[in-house]
């Protein structure tokens, strides 16, 4: 089972690693990274890994066999071996951004407080599809109460609750198609504010900034119809 460091520290930049296997089809498990595997809409992510004198390059991470992580490199490089002891770097920059968009995505489920029905997350924009039979009247004012709970700093900070707990508080769960991961014991939340300044309480297993503020200037983009129902809001990053 890999180690997620990425749970224990957002901001984990690079960390030491051994290799405790490789996949038929190339792919790099280590007993810890800080690579996050690719799911939840939110991509896996890149960076490189450096072991006596040599560089790989990850294009991807995603989630093995049971609780693994397995890192993709890129076609034909040269894989460390197993054993061996490697230096895990991310690509910060694209992790960063990613981190902006998902709590901001948040935010938006927060100012339009519909059941949410699909998501993706990028590093320049992302995406909430909700059951939303008609498009928003005031979408001059979703934008102003998007960037005003952005602009409030709010902590973001996590907690973690049985799975019973979960099943006896439905209303957490915001996604209509995709249930929260569950059948191990426990699941963990993400709290946007804190006491009577709470907004958002939702599980997700994703990475997130540590306050609002540092998602910075956002825009509203698109809202696409995709259905008799769903629209599709865009969320870009402004700055």
């Amino acid at each position: 089972m890999t180690d997620l460091l990425y749970r224990k520290d957002w901001y984990a930049r690079e960390a030491q690693g051994t290799v405790t296997g490789h996949t038929p089809e190339g792919g790099i498990i280590l007993d810890a990274t800080i690579f996050y595997a690719q799911g939840g809409g939110q991509p896996g992510d890149a960076g490189e890994l450096n072991w006596r004198g040599e560089t790989v390059a990850i294009e991807n991470a995603v989630k093995g066999p049971g609780e693994d992580v397995v890192l993709l490199p890129a076609a034909g490089a040269p894989l460390p071996p197993v054993g061996a002891e490697v230096r895990q770097l991310l690509d910060w920059d694209r992790r960063y951004r990613h981190m902006r968009v998902h709590t901001g995505l948040h935010l938006l489920s927060v100012v339009i407080p519909l059941p949410v029905t699909g998501g993706s997350i990028g590093a320049e924009k992302g995406r909430l599809d909700f059951d939303m039979p008609e498009a928003p009247e005031d979408r001059d004012g979703l934008q102003l109460r998007l960037q005003e709970l952005v602009d409030r700093d709010l902590p973001v900070t996590e907690e973690w609750i049985t799975d019973a707990d979960l099943d006896a508080n439905p209303g957490l769960v915001k996604t209509m198609s995709v249930r929260p991961p569950m059948g191990q014991g426990r699941v963990r939340l993400i709290r946007i504010g804190t006491g009577e300044a709470r907004v958002d309480l939702q599980p997700c297993g994703g990475t997130h900034v540590a306050s609002t503020g540092e998602i910075g200037r956002i825009a509203l983009g698109k809202i696409e119809k995709k259905g008799a129902r769903n629209r599709r809001v865009n969320l870009l990053l402004a700055d």
